[in-house]
C-alpha cells in the first residue's frame, strides 16, 4: 500500500473542547472532552479518519451521574479519559466539587452509560490502563503546583475498589502542575505521559518509560510537544493522548489555544491533531518547538476510508423532540425550565430565580463559539407582562463576564435592552421601548468586540451596544478560566421564577 499526503485544518474540534482523550475500536475512533459547568457532561464524538468528528451524544446526561446545579464556572467535570477493553467502553473523570474521581461504562459509546463508580485516590485527571496480565491501573494527578505528582494503584474494574495502595510513580520535569497523566504499554515498555507547566504559555507534554508500570521511569529530557519558546499562532499546547491507527501509524490529540496578535483569544482551549513520529531510540515525538503543529496541516499517511460528510445548516429550528447535541445547558436545568413540546417548532425557556450573574440553575442553552468572527441570531417572542422577567441571547464567558441583548418588561412597557457585565460589574448599556411582542436579536463578533443588535423585521438591524472581546477571554478572567465563550439563548427571573415562558423560533449561527 503506497503512502499518500493529506491536508486538514486544525483545530479538528474548534471552540471550547479541551483536554481531549481518544480510543479506537477497529476503524472507529471515539473522543471525549472536558465540560466543566456545562450539562450534559463530557461530549463524545465519533470519527473514521481522525479529522472529521461527529458528536454522538454526551457521556453524563442525567442528574444521577452528574449534579452540577450549584457549580461555579471552571469547576465541574475535568479531563476525562476514554478507553475500550473487551467489549466495554470506560470513561473516567473528576467532578472537582462533587463525587471526586469516578468512571462509567457503556457497551455503546452513544449511550446509555452506567451510573458512576467511584475510585478512592487521586486529585484530578485520572486515567485507566488495562494491562496484558488482567490488571487495571488508575493513574492520577495528586498535589498542587510544584508539589504536583502522579500516583498509581490497581483497582477491581467491576467495583472500583482499590487492590493496592497508591504509589507515587512520577514527579515530571520539575515544573508545576503535572497533570493529565496517561500510562501506555507499547512494544513491551510502559510509557508515562503527562502535561507540565500549567495550561498557559509554559504548557508542555513530557514522557518517561520503564520496564515496570510503577517505574522508575527514564524521562526524555525534552518535551515531546510544546510551542512555549516560539512565536506561533497556536500556543499552550499539551494535555495529549496517543492513539495507534489500524495501519500502525501513531497520532496525538491535544489541546491548544489560538491567540490573536494582542495575546488573547475568546474561544478557549481547543482540540488539535498531529502525527506522532517515533525516534530511532523509541521515543514518540509530536512537536518540540519546531512548528509541526499548524493551522493547516499537510502530512503523509496511509489512506484511510473516506469520511461521511458532516452537513451543518447553521440553524437549529427546534423541530425535533430532543435538543441537538451541540447545544449545552448551563448547569443542570431546573425541572420545567425548558421544553420543545410546549409549542412545537419553538424552544420554550422559563426564567428561573437565578440570573446570568448567579451560580445556580439558569435557563440557558447555547453553542460553543468556534470561530473568532461570527453571527448568532434568533427570533424571540416574549408576551409576558411580568415585571423583571427577561429573555434574549447572551455571549457568556462566566457569571462575572457576559454580554446580552434581550426583551423585558420595564415600568409597564416592553423594551429591548443591552447589558454588559465585566469583572462582575453589570452595566445597562442601552434600552429602547418596543411595541411588538416579537423581536429579532443578534450577536456579531470579531477579534475586537461583540456587537449587540436587534431588528423588528429581520432585515434592518439596529446596533444597541458593543463590548470588548478581551473582557470575555480566559486571559481576562480572575482565577481559573478553563472555558471559552458560549453563545446562548436564555430567560431569567432575577429573584423569582417566571410564570410564562419565552419562545425562540430558531437559533442561527454563521462563521
Amino acid at each position: 500500500m503506497s503512502h499518500s499526503s493529506i491536508h486538514y485544518s486544525n483545530p479538528v474540534l474548534p471552540g471550547f473542547y479541551p483536554d481531549p482523550s481518544i480510543t479506537r475500536v477497529g476503524e472507529d475512533y471515539y473522543l471525549v472532552c472536558s465540560s466543566f459547568e456545562y450539562f450534559p457532561g463530557v461530549p463524545i464524538f465519533h470519527s473514521r479518519d481522525l479529522i472529521h468528528w461527529k458528536q454522538i451524544g454526551h457521556v453524563l446526561d442525567r442528574i444521577s451521574q452528574l449534579d452540577i446545579s450549584s457549580c461555579a464556572s471552571s469547576d465541574g467535570i475535568y479531563a476525562p479519559t476514554i478507553r475500550y477493553h473487551e467489549g466495554t467502553f470506560y470513561m473516567i473523570t473528576t467532578d472537582v466539587r462533587g463525587r471526586g474521581n469516578f468512571y462509567v461504562t457503556a457497551a455503546d459509546p452513544a449511550g446509555p452509560w452506567s451510573d458512576p463508580i467511584t475510585v478512592p485516590y487521586g486529585g484530578i485527571d485520572p486515567s485507566l490502563m488495562f494491562d496484558d496480565d488482567g490488571k487495571v491501573y488508575v493513574t492520577a494527578q495528586q498535589g498542587a503546583n510544584y508539589d504536583s505528582h502522579v500516583i498509581q494503584y490497581e483497582i477491581d474494574i467491576a467495583t472500583g475498589k482499590a487492590l493496592s495502595e497508591p504509589v507515587v510513580i512520577w514527579t515530571g520535569d520539575g515544573g508545576p502542575w503535572l497533570e493529565g497523566p496517561h500510562l501506555y504499554k507499547i512494544n513491551g515498555l510502559y510509557y508515562i505521559m503527562a502535561a507540565s507547566g500549567g495550561t498557559a504559555k509554559e504548557h508542555r507534554e513530557i514522557i518517561g518509560r520503564s520496564t515496570s508500570p510503577y517505574g522508575p521511569f527514564e524521562r526524555l529530557l525534552e518535551p515531546i510537544l510544546t510551542h512555549k519558546d516560539i512565536d506561533h499562532p497556536i500556543q499552550y499546547l499539551g494535555h495529549a493522548d496517543l492513539i495507534e491507527g489500524p495501519d500502525g501509524g501513531w497520532w496525538a490529540v491535544f489541546l491548544g489555544v489560538r491567540l490573536g496578535e494582542n495575546g488573547y483569544g475568546v474561544l478557549g482551549r481547543e482540540s488539535y491533531l498531529a502525527p506522532v513520529h517515533w525516534t530511532a531510540d523509541g521515543w514518540p515525538m509530536i512537536d518540540n518547538n519546531d512548528g509541526t503543529v499548524q493551522l493547516e496541516m499537510n502530512v503523509p499517511r496511509l489512506p484511510y476510508s473516506e469520511p461521511e460528510p458532516v452537513l451543518d445548516s447553521g440553524r437549529h429550528d427546534f423541530d425535533d423532540s430532543i435538543l441537538p447535541y451541540d447545544l449545552t445547558f448551563l448547569r443542570n436545568p431546573a425541572a420545567g425550565s425548558w421544553s420543545l413540546g410546549e409549542r412545537p417548532g419553538w424552544l420554550a425557556l422559563k426564567g428561573q430565580s437565578a440570573g446570568l450573574s448567579d451560580i445556580g440553575q439558569v435557563a440557558f442553552t447555547g453553542l460553543r463559539q468556534q470561530q473568532v468572527a461570527g453571527e448568532w441570531s434568533t427570533l424571540l417572542e416574549l408576551s409576558s407582562q411580568e415585571e423583571g422577567i427577561e429573555a434574549g441571547i447572551c455571549a457568556r464567558m462566566n457569571e462575572r463576564a457576559h454580554y446580552e441583548i434581550g426583551m423585558r418588561q420595564s415600568s409597564g412597557r416592553s423594551t429591548v435592552f443591552a447589558r454588559l457585565t465585566v469583572k462582575g460589574q453589570a452595566r445597562l448599556a442601552a434600552e429602547v421601548p418596543v411595541t411588538a411582542g416579537r423581536v429579532f436579536l443578534k450577536i456579531a463578533a470579531d477579534y475586537n468586540e461583540y456587537r449587540l443588535l436587534y431588528s423588528l423585521n429581520g432585515t434592518e438591524w439596529n446596533r444597541l451596544a458593543a463590548g470588548s472581546a478581551y473582557a470575555l477571554s480566559p486571559q481576562a478572567v480572575e482565577g481559573n478560566g478553563f472555558t471559552g465563550v458560549v453563545i446562548g439563548l436564555y430567560a431569567a427571573g432575577y429573584g423569582k421564577a417566571a410564570e410564562a415562558a419565552a419562545y425562540f423560533d430558531w437559533f442561527d449561527y454563521r462563521a
